[in-house]
């Protein structure tokens, strides 16, 4: 039977994401029911609005008039597709957002990355008149900006989960810094993955900017965009000979450069006086200075917040000196790609590796192990794929599966950096990568302290 609930609109899955929908819509005096299949408990706030627990049927929202799903629900959960059949409106965050927001919107996906230089062109722009909010994927809900005032400009980073339940997207600047294999657990298949991750440039048209790798896989889509009168920008890693790239790194045997295009000509640094490790953090910084750049930030502005910039937490995280080595957090490394990048940033690491797998092939691993894991330390509750993986390289490993294991191992591996990358979601251990990475930090801490 349909559901016969008087309220207009339904709000799915209670954590951060829905309750921040749920407080805006109360902003809006719009009444709202909550849902979410999980044993939760509204805030004292929200303590009068209607919660439901437990599964959700299939026929629970054809009562109401929308449906707002939080990123974490399955956008495929059966409740939702009878919903959707049935015409219900349903979408998430995102919608609710561009239906209030005047102001300038920066948008930013990408597999990996994301956070880092989302954070980057926020702190840039700041320095303009009006500044510039950063929110949506980054940790601080979309909605939540809206609370009190327009920001003049907001800086979103969007998930694949954001962007396939939105239809009226329009970003004036969009940048794409990547899309490599991942949640493929939340996906119908790598195609839609792929295909929520393009969707944010589907209604950009002339005056817009759209910022992406430039890889041969995109020349159809930047054609595409050109014919739409986009104004199509590209970054990468590239020799000190190729000028049609705008932003990125230089990689030269005599030291790396990031560079970025700043008006008719090209500024750059030396990757040497950047606290940030790893070309990828540097080309992810590079691409922030682009955007920076064609807002108007000055150039010396620029070059001093490069310069300071020490990066985010769990994302190649400095962490200390103890027991005659570094130890590095990068537990942000949640696939494959990203623990290739992290582990190429070093000569030679002790590398702990594992957790949730998200059925990834680990094939890509093999030769950066190879090359660069003098050992290895395995954690997680399914250590199966990453010891084949490590067998395959020729690298000698120990399965320490917990943390505090894995770091009491790695201290007694020779004297290279020991990094934390695992290749794989947390969930199997813990309830997101920062707590893994805190615990992490917390296990170096009990060896006897950290040394900066």
């Amino acid at each position: 039977m349909p559901n016969t609930f008087a309220s207009k609109v339904a709000v799915v899955g209670m954590g951060k994401t829905g309750l921040s929908v749920v407080r805006h819509l109360r902003r809006m005096h719009i009444q709202c029911e909550c849902f979410d299949e999980a044993s939760v408990q509204l805030p004292e706030d929200l303590k009068e609005v209607v919660l439901h627990t437990g599964q959700l049927q299939e026929e629970v929202f054809l009562g109401f008039e929308k449906v707002i799903v939080s990123p974490g629900i399955n956008w495929r959960h059966p409740a939702l597709v009878e919903a959707r059949k049935s015409g219900v409106e349903v979408h998430g965050d995102l919608d609710e957002f561009l239906a209030e927001y005047t102001g300038t919107l920066i948008t930013l996906t990408g597999t990996n990355g994301k956070t880092t230089a989302t954070q980057m062109i926020a702190l840039l722009l700041e320095t303009l008149p009006g500044g510039c909010d950063a929110g949506g994927n980054i940790g601080t809900p979309m909605l939540d900006l809206l609370a009190e005032k327009q920001p003049t400009r907001v800086a979103l980073e969007l998930s694949s989960f954001q962007l396939e339940r939105t239809k009226h997207l329009h970003p004036h600047y969009a940048v794409l810094l990547n899309i490599q294999p991942d949640h493929a657990d939340m996906h119908e298949s790598a195609a839609a993955y792929k295909a929520a991750k393009l969707s944010m440039f589907s209604q950009m048209i002339m005056g817009d900017t759209a910022l992406f790798p430039d890889e041969s896989e995109w020349q159809s889509f930047a054609d595409d965009l050109l014919a739409r009168g986009v104004n199509v920008k590209r970054f990468g890693m590239v020799s000190d000979k190729q000028t049609d790239v705008v932003a990125g790194v230089i990689c030269h045997q005599d030291g790396d450069r990031i560079f970025w295009q700043q008006g008719d000509g090209q500024k750059s640094l030396p990757v040497s006086s950047l606290m940030v490790r790893g070309r990828h953090q540097q080309q992810n910084i590079a691409v922030a200075a682009q955007v920076a750049a064609d807002y108007g930030v000055p150039s010396a502005v620029i070059e001093e917040a490069l310069m300071s910039f020490q990066g985010l937490e769990h994302r190649l995280e400095f962490i200390g000196h103890i027991a005659g080595r570094d130890w590095f957090n990068d537990s942000k490394a949640t696939n494959p790609d990203a623990a290739i990048a992290a582990l190429s940033s070093f000569d030679e690491v002790v590398w702990i590796c594992g957790g949730l797998r998200k059925g990834l092939s680990m094939d890509g691993l093999i030769d950066v192990a190879k090359k660069h894991v003098r050992f290895a330390c395995v954690i997680g509750e399914d250590t199966g794929a990453y010891e084949d993986m490590l067998k395959q390289a020729g690298v000698a490993y120990k399965v320490s599966h917990t943390i505090k294991q894995a770091v009491s191992d790695a201290k007694d591996e020779g004297d290279c950096p020991v990094l934390l990358s695992p290749a794989a979601a947390s969930q199997d251990q813990y309830q997101h990568y920062a707590e893994r990475g805190a615990d992490f930090i917390q296990s170096i801490r009990d060896l006897g302290g950290v040394h900066a």
